[in-house]
């Protein structure tokens, strides 16, 4: 299979900015669930490369492997075959517990769930990725303050889940998935739960966390969704196409509509 490399649209004007290295480098990745006697392939042979400082959108319906491919990426599951570079690491020498510490450093997870601890603060929430961190705990508290006030709850950092909107939830998921700054942001249809308004609010951040160098890999079911990504990849059972559709057929980016 020829290599999809899903560099930004623009990556010509950001070359200065860039390394020759991708971030993300995948050849003929394969998986197989197997459940009694029966093998269910569900990734075919998928070669990928993302670079850093891309947003890409991987995008497709049920059951078409995205969430799957997602999850390999973010060393939350294994490809059953296959080659996979993160960030120049080979993943396959990696134990459970080196992998859980790399992927501890290197990425972040934001869910459709927000997966909030109920009973803790939207502060503590925030603070739960630094358990295991070297990073003094004053300055991880530093680190967590401003990233909610980043995200738009300066005032909300003492309240508890259920005192918060939805939109409100995943803005905390988001500062949470961002405490250990990581390379990589990786979002499992992160506005699924939310309204048109609120998903549009947080698709901003996206680009503006996106702006400011971190990589980020969305799944998404909807194609007004992944147009705020310089880049779609289309799913389709178990393998990838790229997709580039007319301008004019793509919804706006939010940050474009009036």
């Amino acid at each position: 299979m020829q290599l999809t490399d899903a560099q930004p649209a623009d990556r010509q004007q950001k070359d200065t900015q860039l390394t020759d290295t991708p971030l993300i480098d995948m050849r003929h990745i394969g998986k197989t669930f197997v459940q009694a006697d029966m093998e269910t392939r569900v990734l075919h042979d998928i070669s990928l490369r993302v670079w850093p400082g891309d947003f890409l959108a991987l995008t497709g319906s049920s059951g078409s492997g995205k969430s799957t491919l997602l999850y390999i990426m973010g060393l939350l599951d294994q490809a059953s075959s296959g080659s996979y570079h993160l960030q120049g690491q080979d993943v396959s020498t990696l134990d459970d517990a080196a992998a859980s510490a790399f992927r501890n450093a290197v990425t972040g997870f934001v869910f459709q769930s927000f997966f909030l601890i109920p009973y803790a603060s939207a502060l503590d929430n925030v603070l739960l990725p630094g358990v295991y961190s070297q990073v003094p705990d004053r300055e991880l508290r530093a680190r967590a303050e401003e990233l909610l006030v980043r995200v738009g709850l300066g005032d909300r950092m003492h309240h508890k889940p259920n005192q918060l909107s939805g939109g409100q939830q995943q803005r905390v998921a988001l500062a949470r998935a961002l405490l250990q700054e990581p390379a990589l942001l990786l979002a499992d249809e992160p506005t699924g739960q939310l309204d048109t308004a609120t998903s549009r609010s947080i698709l901003e951040l996206f680009q503006k966390i996106n702006e400011g160098g971190t990589t980020i890999i969305m799944v998404t079911h909807s194609p007004e969704t992944a147009a705020c990504a310089r880049k779609r990849i289309v799913m389709r059972d178990g393998r990838i196409h790229p997709d580039i559709p007319d301008e004019a057929e793509q919804p706006d980016r939010p940050d474009e509509r009036s």
